[in-house]
Order: C-alpha cells, then sequence, then structure tokens
C-alpha cells in the first residue's frame, strides 16, 4: 500500500522497487493483467492498478530485472571502473605503455593520486579536450560551447575542476556538489558551479553530472521507469526526481525539510540556494543550466521544480538550457506545461542529439509501450556532424528492426573516420586509442559509443549551430 504523505504531492504514480522482486513475482506481472499487489510495485493509479497491454508489462518486467542485475553487480561493476581508470592514468602519467613497464621493472613507477588534479575519469580519458580554445563571448555559439565542456569535466574529481575552473578557463569556480538521493539513501548525484565574471554582466553555469560508465547506481536510475504525476504538471520519470532531490514521503516542499541533517544536502535545493543569493546580490547577474546524459534529464527537470515553486527571481535570470544526448523525462501533459512556461517566460532550450546515440531514444515514446515525450527544439547532428533542426531525432525508439543494418553500417564509418578526422579538421580533433576502443563496441551495440561527450564537442564546433542561435 501507498503511504498518505505519497498521495499528498503526487496525483498518482507508479513505483518500481526491484529489492522486494523475485522470479515468480516478474513472472506473475508479465501474464496477469492484475499488477496493483505485488510487493515489488508500489501503484496508485487506476491505469496501473489493472494492465492490460503485454508490451507495458513487458517493460516493467524489464526495468525490474535490469535494476536488480545492476544492484547484484554494483560492487563489481565500480571495482572493475576503479582499475581501468587506475591503469589507464598509470600508462598517461608514466609516458605511455613501454615506458610504463621499464619504470615498473626498474622501481621507478609512478602511482597517480586520485584525488589530483591530474587524475582523469574514463570519460575524460575518452577526450582529452578541456580549453575553450578560440570561441569568444561575442560569439553565439559560446554559451553552448561553454555548457557542452561544463557537461564534459562534471565527469571529473574536484581538484581537477577547481584547477581547472580557475588557472585553464579563468572563472570563479563555486563548488562542487555532491547530493543525496534520499531513495537509495546515499549520494548518487554531482553538479558543478562556476561563475563566468564580464562587465556586460555575470553568468553562473549550474552542469549536473551525467551517466559514469562503470556506476550501477546511475544506470539503475535511467533504466527505471517508476513515474510520478505531480497535479498540474504531469507525469514524470520518478528516477531522476529522486536524483535531483525529491524527498521521500514530502515531495518537492517550498523548503528542505528533511528530518535527517546528518546527510549531504539535495541537489535542487543547493543548487537554488546559491543561486537565490548571488542573483539577489546582483541585477545583471544570469545563469544557464546543462548535463550531458542523465545530467541533461536533471539540467531540464531543474527549472521545472523552479517553475512550480515560482521561483520568479531565477526564472527571470535563466539564460538558457542546454542538455547534450537527454533521456526523455515525462508525458505529453508534462511536455505542454515546460512549453507554456518556457514561452511565457522567454527561456531558451535546446536539446542536441547526436546520429545513433541511444539515450535520447530512451524511455519509450509508444502508446503500446510507455508514454515519456520529448519537447523543445531538437539539434540533430549525423555521422558528418551535419545540422538538422528537427521536433524529434530519426528512429525515436532506437529498438526498430529496420534501423539496425544501417546503425551497424555507421558505427564502421565512424571508426573509418577516426583515422581521418584529425586529417580533415586539425590535430585539435585526433581520437586516442581508448576512445577508438571504445568506437568498436558500437559495431555490436550501435548507439553507445555515440553516446560519449566526443562526438557532442564535435558536433558544437563543426555543426553549423551559428544559423539556429543566430535565429534565436
Amino acid at each position: 500500500m501507498a503511504s498518505k504523505c505519497n498521495k499528498s504531492f503526487a496525483k498518482s504514480y507508479l513505483l518500481l522497487k526491484p529489492e522486494e522482486a523475485t522470479l515468480l513475482d516478474l513472472v506473475r506481472i508479465l501474464f496477469s493483467p492484475n499488477i496493483g499487489h505485488r510487493k515489488c510495485l508500489e501503484s496508485h493509479s487506476p491505469e496501473t492498478t489493472v494492465e492490460r497491454s503485454f508490451n507495458r508489462r513487458f517493460l516493467i518486467v524489464f526495468s525490474i530485472a535490469v535494476q536488480k542485475f545492476l544492484m547484484a553487480i554494483s560492487k563489481p561493476l565500480a571495482f572493475i571502473g576503479s582499475c581501468i581508470e587506475m591503469f589507464i592514468n598509470i600508462l598517461c602519467l608514466n609516458g605511455g605503455l613501454f615506458t610504463t613497464l621499464i619504470r615498473a621493472l626498474t622501481g621507478k613507477l609512478v602511482i597517480p593520486d586520485r584525488k589530483s588534479s591530474m587524475f582523469l575519469s574514463f570519460i575524460g580519458n575518452l577526450d582529452y579536450r578541456t580549453r575553450l580554445g578560440a570561441i569568444k563571448r561575442q560569439d553565439c555559439r559560446y554559451y553552448v560551447y561553454l555548457a557542452m565542456m561544463a557537461s564534459k569535466v562534471s565527469y571529473e574529481n574536484q581538484a581537477f575542476l577547481q584547477d581547472h575552473v580557475t588557472n585553464n578557463w579563468e572563472m570563479e569556480y563555486v563548488g562542487f556538489y555532491d547530493c543525496w538521493n534520499d531513495y537509495q539513501e546515499k549520494s548518487t548525484t554531482q553538479v558543478l558551479i562556476f561563475l563566468e565574471k564580464h562587465e556586460d554582466g555575470d553568468t553562473y553555469v549550474v552542469s549536473f553530472r551525467g551517466t559514469e560508465p562503470f556506476d550501477a547506481d546511475a544506470w539503475s536510475t535511467d533504466v527505471d521507469l517508476s513515474w510520478y504525476e505531480i497535479p498540474g504538471v504531469g507525469k514524470m520519470h520518478a528516477g531522476f526526481m529522486k536524483a535531483l532531490g525529491l524527498q521521500k514521503n514530502l515531495g518537492w516542499p517550498k523548503e528542505e525539510e528533511s528530518d535527517d541533517d546528518h546527510h549531504p544536502p539535495f541537489a535542487y535545493y543547493v543548487v537554488r540556494d546559491i543561486l537565490r543569493k548571488a542573483l539577489s546580490e546582483n541585477e545583471k547577474t544570469k545563469f544557464i543550466v546543462t548535463g550531458h546524459s542523465l545530467g541533461g534529464a536533471l539540467a531540464i527537470l531543474f527549472p521545472t521544480i523552479m517553475f512550480m515553486h515560482d521561483e520568479r527571481l531565477l526564472i527571470e535570470r535563466l539564460q538558457g538550457i542546454y542538455t547534450f544526448g537527454q533521456p526523455r523525462v515525462g508525458d505529453e501533459a508534462y511536455a505542454e506545461f515546460m512549453r507554456a512556461k518556457f514561452k511565457e517566460n522567454s527561456v531558451s532550450y535546446c536539446r542536441f542529439v547526436y546520429c545513433n546515440d541511444i539515450v535520447p531514444r530512451l524511455p519509450w515514446d509508444d502508446h503500446n509501450f510507455m508514454f515519456f515525450k520529448h519537447f523543445g527544439v531538437c539539434l540533430f547532428f549525423n555521422r558528418r556532424y551535419q545540422l538538422q533542426i528537427l521536433e524529434e531525432e530519426p528512429n525515436k525508439n532506437y529498438f526498430s528492426v529496420w534501423y539496425v543494418i544501417p546503425m551497424m553500417f555507421n558505427a564502421i564509418l565512424e571508426i573509418i573516420r577516426s583515422f581521418r578526422i584529425a586529417h580533415i579538421h586539425g590535430p585539435g580533433f585526433r581520437e586516442g586509442w581508448l576512445c577508438f576502443i571504445f568506437r568498436l563496441i558500437g559495431i555490436l551495440i550501435p548507439g553507445v559509443p555515440a553516446h560519449c561527450p566526443q562526438d557532442y564537442v564535435n558536433s558544437t564546433l563543426l555543426g553549423s549551430i551559428e544559423k539556429h542561435f543566430k535565429a534565436d
């Protein structure tokens, strides 16, 4: 049974609880339309108490099973990822494989410190580019590129971020916050905030970290098909809401009301409070919100809660929202709510989608499966980084037999492009051995390598995005 508190902030909901699911539960859900009384589900909705669609029940079972699998491999996956990151950083710090072997044999091997500014994440090692380069503030692509680079570097550790923002970007580092998930009862959400100062007006950049390759908790959030229906707003992805700071039994109170003062802050409230204070002190200061992957979902949910709470100061100073490889967040009612708010408050929102990236095509948008919808301007880039401005990316649900062969063929062409791109566009676009190896995965699972920040950085640099932003 659902708690009374849950009903106070949600009109209806469907919550999946994989930790309580057994194989028998999954079989019963799959073959019985009555799913309202299963211990691995918590439902308060007439339309989900009896779910007559086999396709939807299959997706529910699939989501629970994948989450249960991720829970089982969480620790070994994190350990494997940690070892891979350490190995790559050892190679880089010691000058390559041959030199590393020599140093190991002579006892001169240098072991990197994970908390140092020299240590790079797996994402960082896929693409070493972190400098802003020649793009200046007067360029209409400036904030898009700044948002993309902020989304990319947010995967790094705090020491790297502080050193990089301060010394390389010459901006003011505000903080990197490790935020609490009330439902997983641990910190799962990270957000970077820094300030770009300018005589015409300062700009805060809020960048939510995306899904790390070896973080089972973040992947569980991505595949969780739980949802809440918020009155007047619509149905929203519960996993993303929990990551942003949904409070257990309270929902989204105007002010944080947690009974436990000993855990880290919730992402939404810590970012909002920092912006409240900063914007109130300078009437010319604005801010942008950005994120890649899961970070993109949090970047669009953040203004959603601002609109729900009618945070007038923040709404008026929101300069833009830029997401990269963002998954779907809510249903059509939610999409209409956000469209109306963006139009009413003249808020600019663009989501970037590169080619066959799998994540923007999840969760499903199909009346036979699920209800999740994209909204806003889609800047879609093909393999050649050519721009199309669309309402929805091609092959919107990814799992289509008609696209399998073309996607695999495209993955092969992307591998060939890896060898040629530096010759065509200059040494700044050269791809390393790790990126090349990761692109090989695309032959078997098209769309996974396409999700990496590498191609989104290239899209902002090589795509003709200035045509859109000049018009905007």
